[in-house]
């Protein structure tokens, strides 16, 4: 295990960021006085948990935060990071490196993490101490310790000698063992004080319970006689419930056949209104036979009831029917009955007397029951007066009880207000610590300002250099054109020859038929210009006419006007016979390295007849000697033929060649136009650009300066936080004064409440008056509930028999209606045959 690194920021004198660090070994730190080397090991020292200011050399513990200097505002915290390699584990905790940090802030507030996680300094001590060092360990020997340790008394020596041996870390913890021990003792006599006023409570609520338990046994029973009392009426309306029900069923199934009915009945209405559309004229016919039929119907109906009166009145007297009964039969049967009925109503009347007396002893065991319900309330009453006794003792109880519990509520209201005030400091605390972070991102923020600012400025040097290299890019683009365009125009002046040809095309007009120079009708192949300029020889500064009559014109013309010779090439020359000459290898017809215009081609052709194009002067050669009629010339301009060589070295360019430089410069001309207006469009958007990067660094220099202003703000926040803080303390420390006289008051208060509670429990344990034995209520009321259930059974059985007499009376009733029946038919009869005769 060895020190890695230590990184220093606002400590002491390293106001900016300084990291050292340190490999195995001895690590010297040298300079001259002033510079520093003692704040290293107070860096050391402070960030393994020092506390006393004096040790590191200073009045109080904020003067390690850099104070500022002419040059350099003060900073608002220190922090120092330490790492230790901890490859070999001699540190308690799992990691290969170990960084320990601690910052302070002027307020006096100190943040401590291992590892970047928030921890306690008790957290740290322990972890150092395990491996032995820390800040109160002999590892570190400041200014002026030495002769300390030199000059040490025997129980200073000790000490140092505990330290060494790790015997101090062990006396810490055992002191705070003890100190837990005396918490936790102190704990336990609470709870063994409660625990007893809880036993003393436990008593009269034990009573309570009692009489509760004997409510809800009577409770039990009035719910249980509603309870049957509902069973029966349950049954009934279930019974009219179903039946309901199944008429509803019974009338829905109903509606739905009536409705499938009436559909299907309307579907047939729909089709017999159609048929009978359909069959209109048929009906009109049907109804005029109907017509006819009707009248002859009724004569038919008056002959038929003519024979019918004939027959009847010559037919015998029929005979009585003797399968009928005699009425005195049914009066007989009914008179049978009436000894049924009269024995069915004295069963009845029977019924009734037995229900009248069920009903009487039900009504004297309820009775009986009222009695004893009675005797219980007045018994009730008496305990009820005994207890308003007892109330009032239990209201000096409840009264000192309430002032206790006053006391309680001033207590927690205490309690709350003092953990508001602590709240209240933790929060500004906390907002303290906070604003401590913002204005360490503020700094962050500054750095990356910073950043951004010197990023914007090089890409405005950048952005510079761009437009300074396409402005030159463009200027040399335009010193390109300028110098094709005085090439293009020193060729166009080239071509602008002072000879016949020249002459002729001056002329214009005065030369009928005249189509233009050869150069500039026809097109040469690229590189085959030299070729086919030695080629057409003469015709290659030719001038072209429409007829042979425009060529003598044109000859003419320049013998009159002294205008010198020129070729001309006719252009309705006949068209000559294609050469029978086989092309040899290596060779291209002349004619194929030209685009010429079809009214040339035919004179062009005769031109160039038996001419072949070949690479070099050994090709020509060789293809004259086998075809000693062809012409062969070379990409050089060397013309061979079988009895003449023509060749060397240039010769002036002829017309042909100077339109390919004048071709070839155009185009060159037109590239250089465009990288210019490139290099401006370039141009431009470069400068749009820069344009853009000072903006950027402008911007950039407004945020520097307004992040100086949030931390100017910033600061002056702190100051208000420091301030609540400490009041909020103050107030803290009041109310944890006010809180222990009110907790003094409040257990005198309880003692007061144990007394007369001690007081009530000796009239509590007086004798109580006992009402009837509830025995005897529930014997008599489960005789009152069979008397019911047996009125029940004796108006079922009632019912019944009168259903019975009920039937008999009707029987009765309907034979004697039966035999007035018989009686009227016969009387009928008779008056029939009376009438007969």
């Amino acid at each position: 295990m060895h020190l890695k690194s230590l990184t220093v920021r606002g400590f002491k004198s390293f106001a900016s960021s300084t990291t050292l660090r340190f490999e195995p070994g001895i690590t010297c730190v040298v300079g001259p006085n002033g510079s520093g080397k003692s704040n290293v090991v107070d860096a050391l020292a402070w960030v393994m948990g020092e506390q006393g200011a004096k040790s590191l050399r200073g009045g109080k513990m904020d003067d390690v935060i850099f104070a500022g200097t002419a040059e350099r505002a003060p900073l608002g915290r220190a922090e120092v990071m330490l790492t230790i390699d901890n490859s070999d584990g001699a540190l308690p905790i799992e990691y290969a490196e170990v960084t320990i940090s601690r910052t302070m802030f002027r307020n006096g507030g100190s943040d401590y993490a291992i590892n970047g996680e928030s921890c306690r300094l008790l957290d740290i001590q322990e972890l150092l101490s395990d491996s032995g060092i820390g800040r109160e360990m002999h590892v570190i020997v400041g200014q002026g310790q030495l002769d300390t340790i030199l000059q040490a008394n025997p129980e200073e020596r000790r000490g140092f000698i505990e330290e060494a041996a790790g015997v101090l870390k062990h006396r810490k913890r055992k002191e705070k063992a003890l100190r837990k021990l005396d918490a936790m003792e102190g704990n336990l006599t609470r709870v063994s004080d409660l625990t007893a006023e809880l036993r003393r409570q436990l008593k009269p609520l034990g009573r309570q319970a009692q009489a509760a338990r004997r409510a809800a046994v009577i409770q039990s029973d009035v719910r249980d006689a509603r309870l049957r009392l509902m069973a029966d009426d349950l049954v009934q309306l279930r019974r009219i419930s179903d039946a309901e029900t199944a008429d509803e069923e019974s009338f829905r199934a109903q509606r739905a056949q009536l409705e499938s009915l009436l559909t299907s009945e309307l579907a047939r209405e729909a089709e017999v209104q159609t048929e009978a559309a359909e069959q209109a004229p048929a009906l009109t016919a049907a109804q005029e036979t109907w017509f006819a039929l009707s009248s002859l119907k009724e004569r038919l109906r008056g002959t038929a009831e003519l024979a019918t009166e004939r027959v009847r009145l010559s037919a015998p007297e029929p005979e009585e029917d003797s399968g009928a009964r005699d009425p005195e039969t049914f009066e007989a049967e009914a008179a049978s009955l009436k000894d049924q009925e009269t024995a069915a109503q004295e069963v009845v009347a029977q019924d009734r007397l037995a229900l009248d007396a069920v009903i009487a002893e039900r009504a004297a065991a309820e009775a009986q029951v009222a009695e004893v319900e009675q005797a219980m309330a007045d018994a009730a009453r008496a305990l009820a007066d005994r207890r308003e006794g007892l109330a009032q003792r239990a209201g000096q109880v409840d009264s000192a009880r309430s002032r206790a519990e006053t006391r309680k509520a001033e207590i927690d209201r205490l309690t709350t207000s003092r953990e508001q005030a602590v709240a209240r400091a933790d929060e500004a605390h906390q907002s303290f610590t906070a604003l401590e972070t913002q204005v360490a991102g503020l700094d962050n923020t500054e750095v990356d300002l910073d950043e951004v600012h010197a990023q914007a400025v090089a890409r405005f040097t950048s952005a510079e250099k761009v437009v300074e290299q396409l402005r030159n890019d463009e200027q040399s683009a335009d010193r390109d054109r300028a110098g094709l365009t005085a090439r293009l125009e020193a060729l166009e002046l080239g071509m602008a020859r002072k000879d016949g040809s020249a002459a002729l095309l001056a002329a214009g007009q005065r030369v009928t038929g005249l189509l233009g120079s050869v150069a500039s009708l026809i097109t040469v192949e690229a590189g085959a210009e030299t070729a086919i300029a030695a080629a057409l020889g003469t015709a290659a500064d030719a001038v072209a006419v429409s007829s042979s009559g425009s060529a003598v014109s044109a000859v003419e013309l320049l013998k009159s006007d002294d205008g010198g010779r020129a070729g001309i090439i006719v252009a309705d020359a006949p068209q000559s016979a294609a050469s029978n000459a086989s092309l040899p290898s290596g060779a291209r017809w002349a004619i194929d390295a030209l685009t010429v215009p079809d009214s040339l081609r035919p004179a062009l052709s005769a031109v160039l007849r038996d001419t072949v194009l070949v690479n070099s002067l050994a090709a020509a050669r060789d293809a004259v000697a086998a075809q000693p009629g062809l012409r062969a010339v070379t990409s050089d301009g060397d013309v061979v033929t079988a009895g003449l060589i023509v060749g060397g070295s240039s010769a002036v360019p002829s017309l042909i060649e100077v339109q390919a430089a004048v071709d070839e410069c155009r185009s060159k001309l037109d590239e250089a136009n465009h990288r210019v207006e490139r290099a401006r469009f370039a141009l431009t958007g470069a400068v749009e650009e820069r344009l853009q990067a000072q903006t950027s660094v402008e911007n950039a220099l407004t945020q520097l300066h307004e992040s100086d202003a949030r931390m100017a703000a910033v600061a002056e926040k702190l100051g208000e936080l420091g301030s609540l803080a400490r009041s909020a303390t103050a107030e803290a420390e009041r109310l944890e004064q006010a809180l222990v006289t009110a907790q003094e008051a409040y257990e005198a208060d309880l003692a007061k409440v144990a007394e007369l509670q001690a007081e009530l429990g000796v009239a509590e344990s007086q004798a109580e008056s006992v009402g009837p034995d509830q025995a005897l209520r529930e014997s008599l009321a489960a005789e009152s509930a069979a008397l019911r259930a047996k009125e029940v059974e004796a108006r079922l059985t009632l019912r019944t028999d009168e259903e019975r007499a009920f039937a008999v009376t009707s029987r009765i009733e309907n034979l004697m209606q039966t035999a007035q029946g018989e009686r009227d038919a016969r009387a009928r009869a008779v008056a029939r045959r009376e009438r007969r005769a």
